[in-house]
């Protein structure tokens, strides 16, 4: 491979197809685990749910996921990753169906359980097949592309849930992505290549000593410390998003559709400028700017009452777009720090602290957010709020270091390489 081709962006029709598949995984996995936002004012009232009980729900699905990581990180650069996406997504089908299937809060957390245990480790094995496949000249737009799941589970996925569910009951959405999923799982078996060069590289045999391995080098764990306090905002809000809009915002069930339509919109158009932004322009830089638009956006908006539609759609929109800008370059930061042999474990337990550590901030937002009955307003939903903001101030601390590690190891790559021209 010569300069001109390290450093060109330019993408295969493979590779666009690797893109679209990854993505429209994302987008399945994501939506399963996003719809119980907007689900949550339906099944807080459907199944008599205090804000602790579901916020339960929500981290089980957290923990599981963080400790399926952790258990599969040893394993995860010793298989075929297409087997391994295949494998673990099949998991992630079952457990959604059984999630349409159950009948109480008890099976309900049953359910989340098993799914959490397949769904987490999806989006690892995924970044490492991103790692693998693209250039870091390339990462910062695949991650856009493929962080439009988010978009697009709002666009599509979150409206079409709601409207299943207010027609034929909660379980209906869990279904439908079920059957989303299974033809996307068709999809990876028949047309995804392959994805084992890794394992021509010398690795530990013992998955475990590969997974103490990986946690011991220091660099490593800056990367999952800044990725594990980027999820607790998000974690701490989401649960209680569609509570706070119908309670507190007076937005009605008809038109909460709407508003995550539209937030999702603006998701679909915004994430893919800032991947592209973030190739051409220094991708932690992009984030300061988007942590500081979310900062500003997040004290506003947790601190509304009864709100106008047009203005909460609006200032939704608002806050999304700055919250979602910082996980594009900060993901596209993280993966580049690993080397190859490493990528599956380091994406396994990163992903794996990150669903912990949003486990834990679902939990403790549960305790914090308070109802006294289950058409009452939501108290205390502004001191979230605080709490996300000092939060994201830390974590461009922690990025900083990310940012500053990624670099040093590519100028120390360039300085090992004699004749870049005979890679």
């Amino acid at each position: 491979m010569n300069e001109k081709e390290l450093q060109s962006t330019s993408l295969t029709g493979y590779q666009k197809f690797a893109i679209f598949i990854l993505a429209i995984t994302q987008f399945t996995v994501i939506l399963d685990f996003m719809v119980m936002s907007p689900l949550g004012d339906i099944l807080m009232k459907s199944l008599n749910l205090k804000p602790s009980h579901f916020g339960l729900v929500v981290s089980t699905y957290a923990f599981s996921a963080g400790i399926s990581g952790l258990l599969t990180a040893g394993f995860a650069d010793k298989f075929d990753r297409k087997k391994l996406l295949l494998f673990f997504y099949v998991g992630f089908i079952a457990g959604t169906i059984l999630c349409g299937m159950v009948t109480s809060y008890a099976l309900l957390v049953a359910a989340r359980i098993v799914t959490g245990l397949f769904g987490g480790v999806i989006g690892s094995i995924s970044m490492a097949i991103v790692a693998d496949l693209f250039t870091t000249h390339q990462r910062g737009r695949v991650m856009g592309f493929i962080q439009m799941g988010f978009g697009a589970s709002q666009i599509l996925g979150i409206p079409i849930g709601l409207y299943l569910a207010n027609a034929w009951g909660w379980h209906a959405p869990f279904l439908w992505v079920a059957a989303m999923a299974a033809i996307v799982a068709l999809l990876i078996a028949i047309k995804l290549k392959p994805i084992n060069k890794h394992l021509g590289i010398k690795q530990e045999k013992s998955p475990f000593a590969h997974l103490t391995h990986t946690i011991a080098k220091k660099d490593y764990r800056i990367g999952f410390t800044s990725t594990a306090l980027l999820s607790i905002g998000g974690f701490m809000m989401m649960p209680f998003g569609s509570a706070f809009a119908i309670n507190n915002l007076h937005i009605t069930q008809d038109q909460l559709p709407i508003v995550f339509m539209i937030a999702g919109l603006s998701t679909l158009i915004v994430m893919p400028l800032i991947g592209k932004l973030s190739d051409k322009i220094d991708k932690f830089k992009i984030f300061v700017y988007a942590s500081i638009w979310s900062i500003v956006m997040i004290a506003i908006y947790t601190n509304l009452s009864v709100t106008p539609l047009w203005l909460v759609a609006i200032l939704n929109v608002l806050m999304m777009m700055g919250i979602m800008s910082r996980m594009v370059p900060s993901t596209a930061l993280s993966t580049s720090i690993p080397v190859m042999q490493d990528r599956g474990a380091f994406m396994s337990i990163n992903s794996s602290l990150q669903q912990i550590a949003g486990g834990i901030a679902a939990a403790f937002a549960g305790t914090i957010v308070v109802q006294k009955d289950e058409f009452s307003p939501l108290e205390h939903y502004n001191t979230l709020g605080i709490i996300i903001i000092i939060i994201s101030i830390i974590s461009i601390f922690f990025l900083f270091r990310v940012d500053k590690l990624v670099k040093k190891n590519a100028e120390e790559k360039l300085q090992t390489i004699p004749n870049i021209g005979e890679i």
